[in-house]
C-alpha cells in the first residue's frame, strides 16, 4: 500500500511543475496585449484558455486525491465545487486538508471562470475580469503550490 502514495506524490509534483508553465503563459498572453493592441482579443483568449487549463490541472490533482486517498468522489450535479470543498476538509485518520479555506475561496473564482470559458463565445469575455484573474494567478498558484507540496510530504511520509 506504500507505492500508491509515492506515485501520487510524484504525480502532484510533476503537475505543479507543468502548472507553473501554464501560469507563465497566461501572464505572457496578458503582457502581449500591451505590445500588440491590435491583437488584444487573441491574447486575451489565450490568457482565458490558460486559466481554464490552470483550474483543470488542479482539479485533476484533486480528483486523484479524492479517488486514491479519500476513496470518495462527489457525484452530484455540483461535483466540481464539492470536489474543491473536499480538498479543504481534514479526514481524521485518513489525511489532513489539502487546501486552506483561503485557497479554496481563491480557486472558486477560477472554477467559475472556467465555467464561463466553456459556455460562452470568446468574444463575450469580460476583459477586466481576465486581467484581474491573470494578475492574481501567480500569488494564488504559489499559495496552492506550497499547500500541495506540504500534502505531498504527508504522502511521502506515508510511503516511507
Amino acid at each position: 500500500m506504500i507505492e500508491p502514495y509515492a506515485i501520487l506524490a510524484a504525480r502532484i509534483r510533476q503537475d505543479l511543475i507543468e502548472l507553473e508553465q501554464v501560469v507563465a503563459r497566461a501572464e505572457r498572453a496578458l503582457n502581449s496585449t500591451r505590445i500588440r493592441s491590435e491583437d488584444q482579443d487573441l491574447y486575451l483568449d489565450s490568457a482565458a484558455l490558460s486559466m481554464h487549463d490552470f483550474y483543470t490541472g488542479l482539479e485533476r490533482i484533486f480528483h486523484h486525491i479524492a479517488a486514491n486517498i479519500d476513496k470518495s468522489l462527489p457525484a452530484d450535479h455540483d461535483w466540481h465545487r464539492e470536489l474543491l470543498r473536499q480538498m479543504g476538509t481534514e479526514l481524521p485518520n485518513v489525511r489532513p486538508q489539502a487546501l486552506s479555506s483561503d485557497s479554496i475561496k481563491a480557486l472558486d473564482e477560477y472554477l467559475r471562470f472556467r465555467h464561463i470559458v466553456r459556455n460562452i463565445y470568446a468574444f463575450n469575455f469580460d476583459i477586466r475580469r481576465i486581467e484581474y484573474l491573470v494578475k492574481q494567478l501567480r500569488p494564488c498558484f504559489y499559495k496552492i503550490r506550497n499547500e500541495l507540496l506540504a500534502f505531498t510530504e504527508f504522502l511521502e511520509h506515508l510511503a516511507s
